[in-house]
């Protein structure tokens, strides 16, 4: 729809010709288009607005309308995922051709996206006359998966203004190759960090800007917790996306270190969730859930430890150990 901005004022006349009539044009894109300077007509109060991201597990599995265990009454159903399954399954991503055709050569599919997106999408919506910088700065973010992001150091890293940086930045979250996870605040008399953490839309291209190709080392390097913390994240995210509703999700973290990785507002209660890289979980694991418990009672349901084994056991006072494989009933 983006090549074809000039079409919109007259679908809007078609539309408010007969207002009665719903579901009358289906219009797609890839490009986000109330962001284009071209784009005159927002067919305001006349649309609505899906954002297709990559395919959530339930998806895969032609279960799109899967639920989170905290949301059923049933047993965690789960199935054992071998290891190189699984991070072959990162390395591939979600997005579809690479994640249904396992002929497919991921890493040029992959390479071929992220060199249109930047080359035509990121060009179209804003003149950035410096891609190799620009892509520089894509692989910086990358880096810092699942990091706090502090972006006046990453402006003096790459040699950019400050305010260059947060309008990139701005670019990628708004065209949903990023999400900025920001802190969850509350009135518990401690001092809690600010700073929000950023994470990659897909797995696949976190793997790739990376130059990880391979299951072992993307599992076993330094960039495996942060990896695998991506993909959790995003699968709540994506899933909740594809619901048609707003993921409402944060994360804690005290001055003192305490942290836990991830907090979902869900039916009015805060779902606390620590993500471990450990196949086999354990009591120590569910520290963080525990005091975040204790700071807000009242305010959360019981908790988890997300992990990529196949292993479901209590962990401590309502806080259960909940495989990768068992996100998606």
């Amino acid at each position: 729809m983006q090549l074809a901005p000039d079409l919109l004022p007259y679908i809007k006349e078609r539309i408010d010709e007969r207002r009665g009539e719903r579901g009358r044009y289906v219009l797609t894109g890839s490009q986000n288009l109330l962001l284009m300077d071209r784009v005159t007509e927002s067919l305001a109060g006349r649309v609505a607005m899906l954002r297709l991201l990559p395919m959530s597990m339930g998806e895969l599995a032609g279960r799109p309308g899967a639920v989170f265990p905290w949301e059923s009454e049933e047993e965690i159903r789960c199935r054992a995922v071998a290891p190189a399954e699984l991070w072959t399954g990162f390395l591939r991503g979600f997005y579809p051709e690479p994640a249904l055709d396992p002929g497919r050569d991921h890493a040029l599919w992959h390479s071929s996206y992220l060199q249109t997106y930047i080359e035509r999408d990121v060009r179209n919506l804003r003149q950035i006359g410096d891609l190799t910088s620009f892509q520089s700065f894509l692989e910086t973010m990358a880096a810092r998966s699942g990091q706090l992001l502090n972006l006046t150091d990453v402006a003096r890293d790459l040699g950019l203004a400050v305010n260059t940086a947060k309008a990139w930045l701005s670019i990628l979250e708004a065209t949903f190759q990023v999400i900025i996870l920001r802190p969850y605040f509350a009135n518990v008399g401690k001092r809690l960090v600010k700073t929000p953490k950023i994470y990659f839309m897909d797995v696949g291209t976190l793997c790739h800007l990376t130059g990880l190709k391979n299951p072992e080392h993307a599992m076993s390097g330094p960039l495996g917790g942060a990896i695998f913390e991506t993909a959790v994240i995003t699968e709540i995210y994506k899933t909740i996306a594809h619901r048609g509703e707003k993921p409402r999700l944060h994360f804690w973290r005290t001055s003192s270190g305490r942290e836990v990785d991830l907090l979902l507002e869900s039916a009015g209660k805060l779902v606390p969730m620590e993500i471990k890289l450990s196949s086999t979980p354990n009591r120590a694991m569910a520290a963080g859930v525990l005091s975040l418990r204790q700071d807000l009672k009242g305010k959360t349901i019981p908790g988890y430890v997300i992990h990529p084994g196949d292993t479901v056991l209590p962990l401590g006072p309502e806080v259960t150990s909940l495989p990768f494989s068992g996100l998606s009933q």
